[in-house]
């Protein structure tokens, strides 16, 4: 596949130590902790950093967006700091200090969403969504899953939206769903369902008064052409949404994103699209290496959160996958959605800014 994968992590559900999917044990903390390190300045990816930056940015000029206290980067800052690793945590705050997208639990979001706007209001900032539950998600790969049947998704997204209310919330929805039907990955038999999906879940989200959706239009590493992806975003409903995401998950660089959404956005009537830049300060893996979009070495964070882009149709750069989440059991990764912190400090070390 040429596409990349992604799983969600929920918002703040309890902290248990028994494991509530999808957030980390401790003891998987503690497994964690001590993969994949060949070096003390290594990241999880063994590669060595290249651009040892040890200082605290300065937060994100012009991000709206909420930054989660309790994230699992942040309190990975106090673990290391109770532990003596002052230059470590201070540097993870590249990820801790910065809005980073949620992902609602896929049993039910209600809860998490709930508690995320509860504590964004404090803040008066608006907090990043990803609805990722479509039926038969993934392709079977890993994140495999998804709700069991369309009344079910349907009955699922409702509950997202009523939890969100009246709050200011941006909703990513459903990454890789539409891509995987270009691609072909997704059985001819499905398609037409979830086109009805994609429509109605926007329907559904832009009936809060202060919800944005972007309907997910993958990266163009994975659809080449632009124009491949024009109708099925028609058929899901993009003339009602506001705009599409790219790159969600991917390492592609900004340039090329911007290129690409630029044919894309004319080829559906100029509409208007985010980019996720949580891990491509350092652009894709070279060499073309099979599963280049899991766990590859050597990434660095990318563009810090912003809606100050200087394109009146790009609406910001976000984090929208989870910096330090794993993609899969891929180059001694943890399960897909668990927390990995050695790559979260090797792609804070290698940040592009």
């Amino acid at each position: 596949m040429s596409g990349r994968r992604i799983v969600p992590r929920a918002f703040a559900l309890p902290r248990a130590l028994s494991r509530v999917l999808p957030l980390l044990t401790s003891a998987a903390l503690a497994t964690a902790l001590v993969a994949g390190c060949s070096s003390p300045d290594a990241g999880a990816d063994g590669e060595e950093g290249t651009d040892p930056l040890r200082g605290e940015p300065a937060p994100a000029a012009a991000s709206p967006y909420w930054v989660d206290p309790n994230s699992d980067a942040a309190r990975q800052v106090r673990v290391w700091e109770k532990e003596g690793r002052e230059a470590d945590a201070k540097l993870l705050r590249r990820i801790s200090g910065r809005p980073v997208a949620d992902w609602p639990a896929w049993d039910d979001p209600a809860p998490g969403i709930r508690a995320a706007v509860k504590s964004a209001a404090r803040t008066e900032k608006t907090v990043l969504l990803v609805a990722y539950n479509i039926p038969h998600r993934d392709c079977g790969l890993y994140s495999a899953g998804g709700a069991k049947d369309a009344d079910s998704y349907r009955s699922w997204i409702g509950e997202f939206a009523e939890a969100i209310g009246d709050a200011p919330a941006t909703v990513i929805l459903e990454p890789d769903a539409l891509p995987h039907i270009v691609d072909g990955c997704t059985p001819p038999e499905h398609h037409a369902e979830r086109y009805q999906l994609l429509s109605e879940a926007v329907d559904t989200l832009k009936a809060g008064p202060n919800t944005r959706v972007y309907l997910d239009a993958g990266n163009p590493e994975w659809i080449d052409e632009p124009s491949k992806m024009a109708q099925p975003l028609r058929q899901a409903g993009i003339d009602r949404a506001d705009g599409f995401s790219l790159n969600v998950s991917n390492f592609q660089p900004n340039e090329s994103v911007k290129a690409y959404a630029t044919r894309l956005s004319d080829a559906v009537g100029g509409s208007h699209f985010v980019i996720d830049t949580s891990r491509n300060g350092r652009g894709p893996l070279s060499g073309g290496r099979e599963e280049a979009w899991c766990n590859p070495p050597g990434r660095g964070l990318g563009t810090p959160p912003t809606t100050d882009t200087g394109d009146g149709r790009l609406d910001a750069y976000l984090w929208i996958k989870r910096p330090g989440d794993s993609d899969g059991t891929c180059r001694g990764g943890p399960p897909a959605g668990d927390w990995w912190p050695e790559y979260a400090l090797g792609l804070a070390r290698r940040a592009a800014s």
